[in-house]
């Protein structure tokens, strides 16, 4: 943020104030004030008394300070009144009006988050991005991974601070705030970086908010894509992967849109479709008429390749017995599991099943 925007919006309230009206950054610093004399000098001990009243104006050493709109639970700029008293407080945030309004403007013409922010929400036009990408000095041409992290349960503001210590680099990586329980991490990469990679960087944030927030989170992460154009698809894509996942994998916390499968094109299918087809595949008996245990038996079965030997061990009963129980489905549903062709049909169909049951379709 440029020094001299601030400056220039304070040096204009001199005209309708006497009071010193100025600006200082999250250490403590003045960086702009229309008593010239007193940019560059360091005000340390107001930093955590702004911090600690969560936005509101708080008086100190005479002085009235009330933070600016931002990014994280820190603030990153404060203004600031000489006074302590009623009228002080009215200028501060007379002040804290115009300041943040000529913030956003030059955060919207010269701030790469802002800039990356708008792609992700379609909210610069294609053309407009080459454009705006020249004149940020932007590198389009990179490979940048898109990570969406929604946090389960209560929300904590705090965790875009996390993830900004652990990504500090502001020109390369991107911490944005999309909605009250999601955050996105835009990470650039290093040249030929593989799906190792992308999912050791998920595991590093999966694992920082867990142990310094206690937060749970699932990340969904989109296809890494080589130019800053695709970013909006890929950050499509990682909301995707988490919707996929809730549907068909419950279990992991980290799901990659490249490894969702058939999973992905069930999603995207008609409730009716799917009704249709598990009609035609169930002639004899609807799916429901298999109990847990058949089911269980099932999915071990699949687990394990359609190995009957293999599956029955794992189940520790006699491979007889497992023959007997894939029997019964066959005369049940009229598919028979050791066949590859039966087995994929019928795979398919108890992931229709559950994208179903996820849309509240029971039947």
């Amino acid at each position: 943020m440029s020094s001299r925007v601030f400056q220039s919006v304070v040096l204009q309230m001199r005209e309708s104030t006497e009071q010193a009206v100025g600006v200082i950054d999250s250490e403590g610093t003045v960086i702009a004030c229309n008593e010239l004399t007193c940019i560059g000098e360091k005000w340390p001990g107001v930093v955590e008394l702004i911090n600690a009243a969560e936005g509101n104006a708080v008086a100190a050493d005479g002085r009235t300070f009330k933070p600016l709109a931002g990014w994280g639970s820190q603030f990153d700029y404060a203004a600031f009144v000489q006074g302590d008293d009623a009228q002080a407080g009215l200028i501060c945030s007379m002040a804290v009006i115009a300041l943040n309004g000529a913030k956003a403007y030059y955060e919207e013409k010269h701030d790469k988050a802002a800039f990356v922010k708008s792609i992700i929400c379609d909210n610069i036009l294609l053309g407009d991005i080459y454009v705006r990408a020249k004149e940020l000095h932007f590198v389009s041409e990179a490979p940048r991974a898109v990570f969406l992290i929604r946090q389960i349960g209560t929300a904590d503001v705090a965790a875009i601070d996390v993830l900004q210590s652990q990504f500090p680099d502001r020109q390369s990586d991107f911490i944005l705030s999309v909605s009250e329980s999601d955050l996105v991490l835009i990470k650039q990469l290093p040249e030929g970086a593989d799906s190792k990679e992308v999912y050791k960087i998920a595991r590093q944030v999966e694992e920082a908010l867990s142990q310094e927030l206690n937060l749970h989170v699932v990340i969904g992460v989109g296809t890494v894509v080589g130019h800053v154009r695709d970013l909006a698809r890929a950050y499509k894509e990682a909301g995707v992967a988490i919707d996929v996942g809730k549907v068909f994998d419950t279990e992991k916390s980290i799901i990659n849109y490249e490894n969702l499968g058939i999973g992905r094109l069930i999603y995207q299918l008609p409730t009716t479709l799917c009704e249709m087809f598990l009609q035609e595949v169930f002639k004899k008996n609807p799916i429901d008429a298999l109990d847990q245990e058949t089911l269980f038996t099932i999915n071990k079965f699949f687990e394990n390749n359609l190995n009957v030997s293999e599956t029955a061990r794992k189940l520790f009963v006699h491979r007889n017995t497992l023959v007997y129980r894939l029997e019964k489905i066959k005369k049940l549903t009229g598919l028979d599991l050791r066949e590859f062709d039966d087995a994929i049909t019928f795979k398919v169909a108890l992931m229709v099943k559950k994208y179903l049951i996820s849309r509240g379709i029971e039947s």
